[in-house]
This record gives structure tokens, C-alpha cells and sequence, in this order.
């Protein structure tokens, strides 16, 4: 068997509802809904945590985040775990990467080399954390400089809480996509596989993007729905969601809801889109490379991405100890011509956790004895699944992930199956339980509600079994005694 080569693109901070093949009417995205209407598109895929370096350790291993002890921005992963790009490449797989890796402290107070790395497999690391000049190690500002420019985000007179960034030529999502094509145009002589990860910012925040991206949306800015908030609806909800409501992280100048006007808003939500807009641009120019090569029908392609981003909704901008759909819903779609399904829409729970062991699994590798993920081979290739579901519910979570100023990171962890999501703030007496179906924007809390304490009961008992099963699988067990 011919092992496929694998363009894996993960973008950060970028929530389902974002693509015209999502059902988005707004942004601009033909290249990604072509790949979807040629792939795989998997409608409820799932991340582990709601931030960075979690979400990541967990999809680059396979394992959940409490199992690979890598549970919080600004930790760094342990040495002795094991990523699917160090598999891979010890099997024969050239490996590289453009963007940022984030499953170590990056932070110029932390490194000032940038990004402490283990032994992940990657032969050529393209390192570029964030646009921002950081460090000397960036290698998108390096890029810049070399152009006589600098990264120098301009103030938009309109709203204080977007910038106008580089122009596309000169955005850090198309250095990340020159350095993927040009790997890719390098390896089209060569008959070795090889993956390569393509890490943009974007749309993460701050809200930068180009500002002709950007006029699009103005020009229909009353056009553009304000953010699913009831007033009120926060009475009923936990503690961090009302202290982030006057700013997000608790930082009162950082995206104040509660502070913010209507005009604000869609601003907010016309920057985040424009900058979907051009990455959608760069994913065509990656497909294009793979096709002008001649290596796209031996290719899996991937676009995802780590976690989601609540733009305003319930009264919260970004993310933190927050498991709304917009937080943990992700894009997730696969494509390998004449092997995966085409145009395939997948309804199942699937985590990004089952990410790895589908590549291994592709690869013709035997699944790592570590890993946790399930192979959504079965999946990928059409067969029909019957009465049996890929899963049953999913499993997040939060544990100190995120840095408060009051101190109180959030220890929380979530469960949700098909109809009901439960999160559990862990030693506060708090939580959430939701009827998907009958409250789809999560805004009536059931908690504690008694014509709820059935479901509730049952969904408790599914967190605690998906919190046990979590448990590092190594060491194998050699024996009965």
C-alpha cells in the first residue's frame, strides 16, 4: 500500500458556524466548501479543551488532556509524550511544519528562544507562535523584515476593539501557506510520504485582518446578526461567565460585553469573518500546489481547527472554562480522493482526539498503545454504521486552563451526548445542563431545575464513567499478576 501524504491545517480559534458548507451565508469560502463537497465533513466534531496548548497536546496524541498531564497555557508537555508527527516520522514520513505548535509555554517572559519542543518528529519547523514581534525566532517577522516591513496593525477609527492588520500579501496565514507549498513543490520528485502542519493565528484574536477583507463586511454591517445574548440570561449561569461579561479573562479593556454597542459587536463579527475569508484563500492555494504536483489524489487533506471562540455570544467574547457549541463545535473536514468518501456529510459525535489514529490507521501503523482517539476510518470510507454510533457522548474539559486575576482558573469539565450537554464547575457548586433540542442556543439553564433532576442524575453518571475512562492506558499491562 502506498502511504498518502497528509496536509494538515489547523487553524486556531475558529468555530463550526464560519463556513458557507456550515450553512454561513456571509463569508466567502468557496475553496473550503470545495474541499468539504470532495471529502469528508463531519457535522458535530468535537475539541477537548476550550484553549490552545490542551486542545493540541490532546489531538497531536491522541490522548485527552488530564492523560497527557498537559492540561494549561503557558505548561509545557511532557517529554516522554508521544505525538503522531514522531510516529510518522519513524516510519518513514518527512515531516514540517508552518505557524505556531503551542503544546509548550510560549511566552518572551518564558523562552526567549520561542517554543520549547520534545522529540516531535518535525524535520523542518517553520516556528511563527503570532504575528507579533516576540522574538527574534519568529520566523514570519524575519519573513517581513526581509520584505523591508514590519508587522504594524493600524487602529480603525470606527471601533477600538479591531485593527486593520497587513495587507494578504504580507498576513502571517499567507507566510504560512508559502512555506506549506513550498514543501509541497519540494517533495514532488520524491516518492517518500510526508505530512506537513500548516498552524495559522488567524482567526484568532486580536482582530486584525487585511482591511479590504474587512470593507466587505462594513459595507453590510447592519446586515450582520448581533451575538446570541438574552439579557439576563447570565442570573442563572456560573460565576466566571458574569466576571468575564465586563471583559474577557476578567480584564476589563479586553472585549467588555457589557460595555460594548451594537456597532462594536459587528464589527467584531466582520473582522473574525474577514479573516476566514483569507484563509480560505490561502487553503485554495495549498490545493492548487497539491494539484499542479500531481500528488492531490495521494494526499489527505484536513482543515480544522483547536477550539472555537464565543464572538459575544451569551455575553462573552473569546474563550475560557466556557463548553457553549460555539467553544467546542469545530470544522472538521477530510479529504482523500478515491480512498475517503466524497461529499459526504457525517452526522456522529466525533472528538479531534480520533485524529491521530485515523492517520495511523491510513498510514497502515498499528494504533500507539497510548492513544485513547478511535480511527474514524469507518467513517471516512462511507460504510454505513448502522444502529451503532461512532459515540455516545463526548468528553471536555478545563482544568486551570486559563489564568484569572482573581485566581479562580476554572476546573470544570463537560459531557454532552446527542440532546443534553452537562458542564461541571468542579468544587463551586456550580454547573450547566442544557436540552440541545429544545433550547439549541443554551440559554435556559437546567441545572438544579427539579423537572430536570432525572436527566441531570444520568448525565452526571456519564461524566464521571468518560473522567474514568480517561486514565492513562500506559503502561500495557504484561500480564494476569
Amino acid at each position: 500500500m502506498q502511504q498518502p501524504n497528509i496536509l494538515w491545517i489547523c487553524t486556531d480559534q475558529q468555530r463550526y458556524d464560519t463556513l458557507g458548507c456550515t450553512g454561513n451565508s456571509f463569508v466567502k469560502t468557496p475553496n473550503i466548501d470545495r474541499l468539504a463537497s470532495k471529502g469528508v465533513l463531519f457535522e458535530n466534531a468535537f475539541s477537548q479543551s476550550t484553549v490552545c496548548t490542551p486542545s493540541r497536546a490532546s489531538f497531536l496524541t491522541g490522548r485527552y488532556p488530564r492523560t497527557t498531564r498537559c492540561r494549561q497555557n503557558g505548561q509545557n508537555i511532557p517529554e516522554d509524550e508521544v505525538l503522531v508527527t514522531r510516529l510518522l516520522a519513524d516510519h518513514g514520513y518527512g515531516c514540517g511544519l508552518s505557524g505556531k505548535l503551542h503544546i509548550s509555554a510560549c511566552h518572551p517572559q518564558a523562552t526567549f528562544a520561542g517554543e520549547r519542543r520534545i522529540d516531535d518528529g518535525y524535520h523542518q519547523f517553520h516556528w511563527s507562535h503570532h504575528p507579533e514581534n516576540s522574538w527574534p525566532t519568529n520566523e514570519y517577522i524575519q519573513w517581513l523584515q526581509a520584505k523591508g516591513k514590519d508587522f504594524k496593525p493600524e487602529p480603525i477609527e470606527d471601533c477600538n476593539y479591531v485593527q486593520a492588520g497587513p495587507n494578504a500579501a504580507d498576513h502571517q496565514t499567507t507566510w504560512c501557506t508559502e512555506k506549506a507549498t513550498q514543501f509541497i513543490e519540494a517533495n514532488e520528485r520524491f516518492s517518500k510520504p510526508w505530512l506537513f502542519s500548516v498552524n495559522m493565528f488567524d482567526p484568532h484574536h486580536p482582530f486584525d485582518p487585511p482591511i479590504d477583507y474587512l470593507q466587505r463586511y462594513l459595507d453590510r454591517l447592519e446586515d450582520i446578526p448581533l451575538p446570541n445574548y438574552v439579557e439576563g440570561e447570565l442570573e442563572d449561569k456560573t460565576y466566571v461567565q458574569r466576571f468575564d461579561h465586563n471583559g474577557a479573562y476578567g480584564m476589563p479593556k479586553l472585549y467588555p460585553f457589557s460595555k460594548m454597542s451594537a456597532n462594536d459587536h459587528r464589527y467584531l463579527t466582520a473582522a473574525y469573518w474577514a479573516m476566514i475569508d483569507l484563509i480560505d484563500e490561502q487553503v485554495g492555494r495549498m490545493l492548487d500546489a497539491l494539484e499542479r504536483t500531481g500528488q492531490l489524489d495521494n494526499t489527505i487533506v484536513i482543515f480544522m481547527s483547536d477550539h472555537g471562540e464565543l464572538l459575544g455570544d451569551h455575553g462573552v467574547y473569546l474563550k475560557e472554562p466556557f463548553f457553549y457549541e460555539p467553544c467546542v463545535h469545530v470544522p472538521l473536514i477530510i479529504s482523500y480522493p478515491g480512498r475517503y468518501a466524497s461529499g459526504t456529510r457525517v452526522k456522529d459525535l466525533v472528538e479531534l482526539v480520533d485524529i491521530a489514529p485515523t492517520l495511523l490507521e491510513a498510514a497502515g501503523l498499528p494504533k500507539y498503545p497510548g492513544m485513547q482517539g478511535k480511527s474514524l476510518g469507518k467513517l471516512l470510507s462511507g460504510e454505513p454504521s448502522g444502529s451503532e454510533k461512532h459515540r455516545e457522548d463526548i468528553y471536555c474539559e478545563h482544568y486551570n486552563a486559563s489564568s484569572k486575576q482573581d485566581g479562580v482558573g476554572g476546573f470544570a469539565t463537560m459531557v454532552r451526548t446527542d440532546r443534553y450537554k452537562l458542564a461541571m464547575y468542579h468544587r463551586k457548586g456550580e454547573g450547566e445542563l442544557y436540552d440541545l433540542t429544545a433550547d439549541p442556543n443554551e440559554t435556559v439553564n437546567l441545572w438544579n431545575k427539579p423537572e430536570a433532576a432525572g436527566v441531570q442524575a444520568e448525565m452526571m453518571i456519564r461524566l464521571c464513567d468518560r473522567m474514568a475512562e480517561t486514565v492513562d492506558p500506559l503502561p500495557v499491562r504484561l500480564s494476569g499478576w
